[in-house]
């Protein structure tokens, strides 16, 4: 569902009214209720210190603009600054697509991991070579699915695919053969790689390709109808172009910024997905539901069965020991992205271009922060600081709107 364009006198910000979430009822619909007469901001659910400080950090070049969302039991407050892209001057609202890069392992690989463990068809402590025979070479019968998870599978962290290979089977084939570094289960080493063997996983024992399997069992049942894979032409006017890319000689927009996604066929676990802060903000409100103790949530026949496996996916898995990571996800640390308020509870995850959403079960809360910091190069390193700012803000302004009750 496009939401509608506000007026230029609300600066890009609103407000959304809730959803009732009844104690039991497995049909209650993820999405909150769109009412055109109530979209306009709320003197008691608005964030000042958190746009005035993300304004600023656009304005300063962190990005060329950037989307504000956020969730506080089902209301939802969006806020826009800046423009789409250098050289387009309109500024991004909640119809903005903003390529979602790493976001992609938690809002589609992960989730589509929770619904293979869930029906029984993958055992997290199982071998990853179960379920991808090709995975081979020396130690890499002691690699657990677990493992390649939490990002401690002894696979590099990268290699450049789309310079090694010339089509998607020789380069999956590739990062099967790939050796590994370290001894799984030691370190920890954020993978892509990892990512992409998990892929084959999930593709092989649902039997479909993680974009018709995340459209017909995930965004398509949560209504969320901006959310995909290789977004049609259609799209393109509302796309927030990413990097000038040297490789591919070309302004990217709307065509998936990682060159190993690409070389995929822009179709991959680790990165590829598109899609809009309203649509995110759903996401999370489902799977705040799905913690809930809800069997099944969606809009529409399938729903999306997840609460089982939920709690062992959203906490610390200490693989290796001391790591913050959960199951595809992350936890709060010092010096995270996540700030320092959110609750120990939360879980959250970053993209490189700039993308960024964090979950706090306890506060009902969901934080989105799309942008595009990577337009028009890479070698913008500006949003991290952004990113701790942007959350502590909105947590210190819910703390103070609940007179320093809320959940520390």
């Amino acid at each position: 569902m496009r939401l509608p364009r506000l007026p230029a006198v609300f600066s890009h910000a609103l407000f959304l009214g809730g959803f009732a979430m009844t104690n039991g009822c497995a049909q209650t619909p993820i999405k909150p209720s769109i009412d055109p007469g109530r979209l306009r901001p709320s003197a008691q659910f608005t964030f000042p210190e958190a746009t005035r400080f993300l304004d600023s950090a656009i304005t300063s070049g962190a990005a060329p603009g950037a989307v504000l969302g956020v969730s506080l039991n089902g209301r939802w407050f969006i806020h826009g600054t800046g423009q789409i892209g250098v050289g387009v001057p309109a500024v991004p609202d909640s119809a903005t697509e903003y390529d979602l890069a790493s976001l992609t392992k938690v809002i589609g690989l992960t989730t589509a991991m929770m619904i293979a463990v869930d029906s029984g068809l993958i055992d997290l402590d199982a071998p990853i070579q179960r379920y991808v025979p090709a995975f081979t070479g020396p130690g890499k019968e002691r690699v657990t699915v677990r493992m390649l998870m939490v990002h401690a599978s002894g696979l590099p962290a990268w290699r450049p695919l789309y310079r090694e290979t010339e089509t998607r089977a020789d380069a999956l084939a590739l990062v099967d053969t790939t050796a590994l570094d370290t001894v799984p289960g030691t370190r920890f080493v954020y993978s892509d790689l990892g990512a992409i063997v998990l892929t084959q996983a999930v593709e092989a024992v649902l039997h479909q390709r993680i974009d018709s399997l995340l459209a017909n069992r995930v965004f398509q049942p949560l209504d969320m109808t901006s959310t995909r894979y290789l977004p049609p032409a259609s799209w393109l006017p509302r796309i927030a172009p990413t990097e000038n890319d040297p490789w591919r000689g070309r302004l990217l927009r709307g065509e998936v910024h990682d060159e190993n996604a690409s070389r995929l066929g822009g179709v991959s676990g680790h990165a590829g997905l598109f899609s809009t802060v309203p649509d995110l903000l759903r996401f999370g409100d489902w799977l705040i539901q799905c913690s809930k103790g809800f069997s099944t949530v969606g809009t529409s026949k399938p729903a999306v069965p997840l609460p089982h496996c939920l709690w062992d996916f959203s906490h610390r898995q200490n693989i290796p020991p001391g790591s913050s990571r959960a199951i595809g996800w992350d936890t709060p640390s010092a010096g995270s992205s996540a700030g320092s308020l959110l609750s120990a509870e939360s879980i959250w995850h970053t993209g490189f271009t700039g993308t960024a959403i964090w979950i706090d079960p306890t506060r009902d809360l969901v934080i989105v922060l799309l942008t595009n910091r990577v337009n028009p190069t890479r070698e913008n390193n500006r949003m991290g600081p952004v990113r701790r700012g942007v959350t502590d803000a909105v947590v210190r302004e819910l703390n103070r709107q609940a007179g320093g009750s809320l959940h520390q």
